[in-house]
């Protein structure tokens, strides 16, 4: 019980200070997030791989990078790097899909075409439950299903279409949660998705 207690004391205290990459980590650590031996297996490739990620740095890459766009991205919907704080890999080791998982969220955000909206969220959410990552996330794709549209009714039509395009694309697609794409921000973004096996998609388009 003082365990748990000392874990979301850790959670509550990593969002207050701004940390959002550990609060993201810890947060996913105290439900247990779980991934099958299979998929643990894939992600040996990024074991301990957590890279500093610069938004500064990367916004001085050319347009239609993948660097580029993502900074863009994140400038654009005013978000944060999710960076793990060197104090917390031992929480990084032992659970090494809370960490990827919650890494990589906005990277598939760009690399998906899906905006911030309910409707784009539930394509992110339909890509990584068509791929298998874990069974929680199968059970957060139903009540996303029944949710989203109760939220955000304008968007259902929207909704209903990107949890379709999501899991097109989830099962077209290379297992990506193993993937280093922190080394691959000077690639243009056209080429790394071919690469990838994101053939079909259509990047979202902000509004000036």
């Amino acid at each position: 019980m003082l365990q748990k207690f000392k874990q979301i004391s850790a959670v509550f205290t990593a969002k207050k200070l701004g940390k959002f990459g550990d609060f993201a980590i810890l947060k996913s650590d105290l439900f247990g997030a779980k991934v099958a031996p299979e998929v643990a297996e894939k992600l040996q490739s990024v074991e301990g791989y957590y890279p500093l990620i610069d938004l500064d740095k990367l916004r001085q890459y050319p347009l239609g990078t993948f660097g580029r766009e993502y900074a863009d991205h994140m400038q654009m919907n005013h978000l944060k790097a999710l960076n793990i704080s060197p104090e917390l890999v031992d929480v990084a080791q032992r659970n090494v899909f809370a960490l990827r998982y919650a890494v990589t969220h906005d990277i598939f955000h760009v690399l998906l075409g899906f905006d911030t909206t309910y409707a784009g969220e539930i394509g992110v959410l339909a890509f990584a439950a068509e791929q298998n990552y874990s069974k929680s996330l199968k059970i957060s794709l139903k009540l996303a299903q029944f949710l989203y549209p109760i939220l955000a009714p304008q968007q259902s039509q929207m909704i209903c279409a990107n949890l379709n395009k999501g899991q097109k694309l989830g099962k077209k697609a290379d297992f990506l949660l193993g993937y280093r794409f922190e080394e691959h921000w000077q690639e243009p973004i056209e080429e790394l998705r071919k690469s990838l096996g994101l053939v079909e998609v259509t990047p979202h388009r902000h509004l000036a």
